[in-house]
């Protein structure tokens, strides 16, 4: 039992599916914001707060398995962080080969199906990195438990223009007519098609945007912005954000 806002809160019931009064999303979004700044206040080269945020996404994503999230969506490398120093680019895909690596292994205890959202097919994606994503979404596809998106190469504009241009070949090749196209249309040629939005984004490190993260998906989510750095971030914070998300009431404009 642990203390919310001045409440007693027995964590153990978000691990309860039925006869509970704690409200579970069924998606969840976190932007992994603070690496590097954990890193720095730390006196560590940024690769250690990489390391440290890898290893805290095995846990959470295990964790949210667990307790029966359905979805877990991450952002783990967007289009922009392309931009950054070549040294710690390079030692963020080698972090996350490991990863991959480690995951693929676990594949069959773990029971998630991964979907890597993103461009995938860009020329900066390094081969090796890109066959290994294939092959842990082919090794995971008939897997039954939660479906873990991890966005890499990923870009919420981009995505957008996307989903426009496959639609717009549609129109162009008679397969559709402009009449044809709305929201559930558009939808269906995002990443996340057949996906429900998620109900809760959690952004570490306190800074207080978006990113760029999954623009189109997020319009009606509720948001939770947390001070801690991405690698202190822990079980708890994930008991605590589903204790406050099950305050909340989505209205959605009703």
């Amino acid at each position: 039992i642990r203390e919310k806002n001045g409440e007693e809160v027995d964590v153990k019931k978000i691990e309860e599916t039925e006869n509970t009064s704690i409200k579970k999303p069924e998606h969840i979004a976190i932007i992994m914001d603070g690496n590097r700044r954990w890193a720095k206040e730390n006196k560590l080269p940024s690769k250690f707060g990489h390391k440290k945020g890898a290893e805290v996404l095995e846990k959470i994503s295990r964790y949210c398995n667990k307790i029966g999230i359905k979805y877990l969506t991450v952002y783990a490398f967007s289009t922009e962080n392309w931009k950054r120093a070549k040294d710690e680019v390079m030692s963020i895909m080698i972090l996350l080969n490991a990863y991959l690596d480690r995951f693929i292994k676990n594949a069959d205890v773990d029971n998630m199906k991964i979907n890597i959202i993103g461009d995938l097919d860009s020329e900066t994606v390094p081969k090796k990195l890109r066959d290994k994503m294939h092959e842990m979404e082919e090794i995971t596809k008939n897997n039954t438990g939660m479906i873990f998106n991890i966005a890499f190469n990923y870009g919420g504009r981009s995505e957008i223009v996307r989903a426009t241009k496959k639609i717009a070949e549609k129109v162009k090749n008679g397969e559709i007519s402009i009449n044809n196209i709305d929201e559930k249309l558009f939808a269906s040629e995002l990443y996340t098609c057949n996906q429900p939005d998620p109900d809760l984004v959690i952004r570490t490190s306190n800074e207080l945007r978006t990113s760029n993260f999954l623009p189109w998906q997020i319009t009606y989510s509720e948001f939770l912005f947390l001070k801690k750095y991405w690698p202190d971030f822990n079980e708890n914070d994930i008991d605590d954000a589903i204790v406050e998300y099950s305050r909340r009431h989505r209205r959605k404009g009703k």
